[in-house]
C-alpha cells in the first residue's frame, strides 16, 4: 500500500481571511496530518485537533476532517477538508459559529 501523501508537516503560507502576520502570530501556522488518522493545527491563537478521513475524489487525494481545540482560550470545534494541487494543500476550514477560509501549505520536513 501507497504511503498516504498527507501525512506529515505543511506549512500554511496563505489564507483567505487572515494576513501573514496574524498566521504566524504564535508559532509559524502549520497542519499536520499522522498515519493514525489524526492530526493537528495551529495558527494565529486558533490550535486543534484533527480527526481525519482519507479518500479519493474526483481522481485525487482527498481528506475530510473535525476538529476541537481552542480560538483564543475559549473552546472551539469546526470542520474541514483538503486536497493536494501540484505539492501544494488546498483547503479550507471552518469554525462552527465563526469564520471559514481557504488555507494553502507546502510540505516541510519539520516544524523548523
Amino acid at each position: 500500500m501507497a504511503k498516504n501523501q498527507f501525512y506529515g508537516y505543511w506549512r500554511i503560507v496563505e489564507m483567505e481571511m487572515w494576513d501573514k502576520e496574524f498566521i504566524d502570530a504564535e508559532v509559524p501556522g502549520y497542519i499536520e496530518f499522522n498515519a493514525h488518522e489524526m492530526g493537528l493545527f495551529q495558527f494565529g491563537y486558533v490550535r486543534g485537533s484533527m480527526d481525519c478521513r482519507f479518500s479519493k475524489k474526483d481522481n485525487k487525494d482527498f481528506v475530510e476532517f473535525s476538529w476541537e481545540g481552542n480560538d483564543e482560550m475559549d473552546p472551539a470545534l469546526g470542520r474541514g477538508f483538503a486536497s493536494i494541487e501540484v505539492d501544494v494543500l488546498i483547503g479550507r476550514l471552518f469554525i462552527h459559529e465563526g469564520d471559514d477560509s481557504e488555507f494553502k501549505a507546502i510540505r516541510k520536513k519539520n516544524k523548523n
